[in-house]
């Protein structure tokens, strides 16, 4: 906290007058992290209604550059299993992607570019279950990818399998 009140130019109580504690904020720092996605996210969603497979790339990458902005020392620490910030990364990332990927999964059914005999749901949670899978520092150590790597194999096989060809033609 001593260098995080130095950095802001503040005094440490005053900091401490904000966030009671160092959990309060990386919480803090966490949540608005995700509400920075989530208006990334609004916007592409806003300006891809008639493009959907561009909008699941574009998604995607916004995804894939918020993940890349994470270092892996902030990873380790707030990635072990159990601990509260790992739950509360998981359960936003979660919300994040049923949210915005259910809408455009809806939107390409509608359009005939999304596979229909997959039930949304599943694909949702497939995809969810790759990301809260594959995206922790222990797995990615494991395999020798970094974060952005990481989402970039969920990116493409996610995009490859929900396509139908016409949707794959578009890309």
């Amino acid at each position: 906290m001593d260098d995080v009140a130095a950095h802001l130019g503040m005094s440490k109580k005053t900091l401490y007058a904000s966030f009671p504690s160092k959990l309060a904020l990386v919480e803090a720092v966490i949540l608005r992290k995700f509400a920075d996605v989530e208006a990334e996210l609004r916007r592409v969603a806003d300006e891809s209604i008639d493009d959907v497979p561009a909008g699941l790339r574009q998604t995607l990458a916004a995804l894939q550059r918020h993940v890349s902005e994470l270092q892996p020392p902030f990873l380790r620490d707030v990635g072990k299993p159990g601990s509260e910030l790992f739950r509360l990364m998981n359960a936003r990332r979660s919300e994040v992607i049923q949210r915005h990927f259910s809408t455009m999964l809806e939107r390409g059914r509608r359009a005939g570019v999304i596979r229909r005999d997959v039930p949304a749901q599943f694909v949702l949670q497939v995809l969810l279950a790759a990301v809260q899978g594959v995206l922790t520092p222990q797995n990615l150590a494991e395999m020798g990818l970094t974060p952005t790597e990481g989402v970039a194999a969920i990116v493409s096989l996610f995009l490859e399998g929900v396509l139908t060809e016409k949707g794959r033609a578009q890309t």
